[in-house]
């Protein structure tokens, strides 16, 4: 596996080695001191070019970065079609190495169209001076924010309402839907909630992690093991049951001492009629 060092290194002479790049910026794990270094990390690296259209004529000058295990290119994936065809070009590389680039080509006369800032951004190389100093990186983009009193109660309502749409696909045995439901909506508004917790606890200047990754890192133990038992043991219906109920206690736990320390309104009322509505149409289920 190439080392770091030998990754920086050629990353930054193809791009001096290239009149057509003109500047190189690396954001994501890698420039975050608050993340453990590991041999997972991507490298995210921005080449700001003069255009992209030759680089697309070509796409036999990325076979330079080396042996590749796979390659996605997002923006030309017509399983996730884009709204609108732009300048950017996606090159996401995993290497036979072990290796992984996620490799982003930007005009640098749309670099503000096309690229939001990032505080984890630092700039490796600028041949003409286009891009101009950066703040020092830190991951404060991406700290836990404090929610508005409508916020929480819209998450509220969302977790509530949906155990409505769980209640009639278990009823139905409708295991996708059912799923779906569960771990695409009701767990985001779970980690959510709990990412809010975090929050007030170290004061909103922490980050969680991309999809919460790491909130076991700001949990008790006993506080973890809770969540983790949101976690169905395989496709049995009672158990999915029986797991739904225990991520209704989380999230009412959670929510009830995130709106007693922000001074925000719980509406107790739905949680109560959801909960009824739940143990009734379990006691109907099929058996």
């Amino acid at each position: 596996m190439r080392s770091e060092q030998e990754m920086m290194a050629f990353i930054l002479d193809t791009a001096r080695q290239d009149e057509r790049i003109r500047a190189v910026m690396m954001n994501g794990s890698r420039t975050n001191a608050n993340v453990p270094r590991d041999e997972f990390q991507d490298y995210d690296i921005v080449y700001f070019v003069q255009e992209t259209g030759s680089f697309r004529s070509d796409p036999s000058w990325i076979d330079r970065f080396g042996e590749r295990l796979i390659m996605q290119m997002p923006d030309d994936n017509e399983f996730y079609p884009m709204a609108e065809p732009t300048e950017r070009l996606v090159y996401l590389m995993q290497f036979q190495d072990g290796n992984r680039i996620d490799l982003t080509l930007i005009p640098v006369t749309q670099r503000q169209l096309l690229m939001k800032p990032d505080s984890l951004s630092v700039l490796l190389l600028d041949k003409d001076g286009v891009i101009g100093p950066l703040p020092v990186s830190s991951d404060s983009d991406y700290h836990i924010r404090r929610p508005t009193e409508r916020q929480f109660q819209g998450a509220c309502n969302e977790f509530w309402w949906i155990c409505l749409n769980m209640a009639k696909g278990l009823w139905r045995e409708e295991l996708t839907y059912v799923m779906f439901m569960y771990e695409q909506i009701n767990r985001n508004v779970l980690i959510q909630m709990i990412e809010w917790k975090i929050g007030m606890r170290t004061d909103f200047t922490m980050s969680a992690g991309k999809c919460g990754k790491y909130i076991s890192h700001h949990l008790t133990a006993e506080e973890w093991q809770a969540y983790t038992m949101t976690y169905p043991n395989g496709a049995d219906y009672d158990h999915i049951w029986d797991s739904l109920f225990k991520m209704c206690d989380l999230f009412s736990e959670t929510a009830q001492h995130v709106a007693e320390y922000l001074n925000f309104e719980y509406v107790h009322a739905e949680e109560r009629n959801v909960r009824a509505y739940l143990h009734e149409v379990r006691r109907r289920s099929k058996k």
